[in-house]
């Protein structure tokens, strides 16, 4: 048999197949300051380095709506903002994947085909760049919360 197995949060054996348990992959060491994995955002310094983290809330915040700015909670709990980034960042992916989904449904009666063509294409370039920046997101998330990274070969 090719998969290994694990226990489970019962003691018994964890049924999931070796790549969907969680760690799977992760070094032993756990990694270590001043590498930053790949997607990661330029302008923000690699976890562990002195002032990475001030370059990230600076980054996240830039994400944000400018009145997220206003709450000492983000201000105190940088893992927080991180959080309200991702969802910030999900909804408006979402929001492109709807608009993508409807536009000719919606708009052929108001505007020529070649218009709706242009939003299209609108749609899929900032679809793309959410997606890539959603990706971004989780990883300074995660770096806040602890996690660092090993460098690659």
């Amino acid at each position: 048999m090719y998969e290994e197995r694990g226990q489970g949060a019962a003691g018994g054996a964890d049924e999931r197949p070796g790549w969907e348990r969680p760690g799977r992959f992760e070094r032993a060491g756990g990694g270590q300051d001043g590498v930053a994995p790949a997607g990661w955002p330029r302008g923000v310094r690699p976890p562990g380095v002195e002032g990475w983290s001030e370059t990230a809330v600076t980054w996240l915040y830039d994400l944000c709506p400018p009145g997220y700015r206003r709450h000492d909670v983000l201000k105190r709990h940088p893992e927080l903002l991180a959080r309200m980034a991702r969802q910030h960042v999900e909804a408006a992916l979402q929001a492109a994947r709807h608009g993508y989904g409807t536009a000719r449904a919606d708009l052929r009666d108001r505007v020529d085909i070649h218009v709706v063509e242009a939003l299209l294409r609108m749609y899929e370039y900032e679809g793309s760049r959410a997606a890539a920046l959603e990706r971004e997101v989780a990883l300074v998330e995660q770096a806040l919360i602890g996690k660092r990274w090993n460098p690659r070969l």
